[in-house]
């Protein structure tokens, strides 16, 4: 008998490991990895592309709203650098959506209530076979409330600022320790004070504190959970 497949979501802060964790738990599952944050990156990609971020950090909510009819956006697994990567418009931006200048605005297009909207609805489609690990900010309380598994993941401040500054150093990219601390203090306070979907813990979900884990520590704890909740659940796919 296998385990019937279910939805794992995984929220939390920015740079607080989520991604990596999630990519682990679905190469563990056998799930689909998918990365709602990518989402809201392309669209803030495309907006810069748009030139409406050239005089301001806050272009109007109409402007951003009308860019959306021209955003296509896609996942695809590259098997080759064994990622999955995001498409806009038919072009790969993954590594571009990664830059600080995005970074510095993201969580202002993600407070837009129609990108959620359209970003949500595609999640939900993404999701609706379940055998999905999913992360991104409002996964466990908007996108699927209804997931077997919620965890909501957190580090202190000082511990996601050094590791978003190593992540950006080795990719080359052009970085500062205390401007990267500020940049994710600002994400934090817009991510969870918004008024449409903010960042928050789901009732049901788990916490946990990754401050001082490895890697290895938080697979084991995972797996541990994992046996634990769906040991019920036993039937085929």
């Amino acid at each position: 008998m296998k385990r019937q497949k279910i939805i794992v979501a995984l929220d939390g802060h920015s740079s607080c490991g989520k991604s990596t964790y999630a990519k682990l738990i679905a190469a563990e599952l056998g799930y689909s990895y998918i990365d709602t944050g990518s989402m809201y990156r392309a669209v803030t990609l495309s907006a810069m592309e748009a030139g409406l971020f050239d005089r301001t950090d806050a272009p109007p909510v109409e402007k951003i709203e009308a860019l959306l009819d021209s955003i296509e956006l896609d996942l695809k697994h590259n098997p080759e650098k064994q990622r999955t990567e995001i498409w806009l418009n038919g072009r790969m931006v993954e590594d571009k959506i990664r830059s600080m200048e995005v970074s510095g605005h993201v969580s202002y297009i993600a407070a837009i209530s129609a990108v959620r909207r359209k970003m949500v609805e595609y999640q939900r489609m993404l999701g609706k076979l379940k055998g999905v690990v999913m992360d991104g900010r409002d996964i466990g309380t908007v996108v699927f409330p209804e997931a077997e598994i919620k965890i909501f993941l957190t580090a202190s401040l000082e511990v996601r600022a050094e590791r978003r500054y190593k992540e950006l150093i080795e990719k080359g990219m052009r970085a500062e320790l205390e401007e990267v601390k500020a940049n994710l203090a600002k994400r934090d306070h817009i991510d969870s004070s918004r008024a449409d979907s903010p960042l928050k813990q789901a009732e049901d979900a788990i916490l946990l504190d990754n401050s001082a884990m490895t890697l290895e520590q938080q697979m084991i704890w995972f797996n541990e959970l994992y046996q634990q909740i769906t040991s019920g659940k036993n039937g085929e796919d």
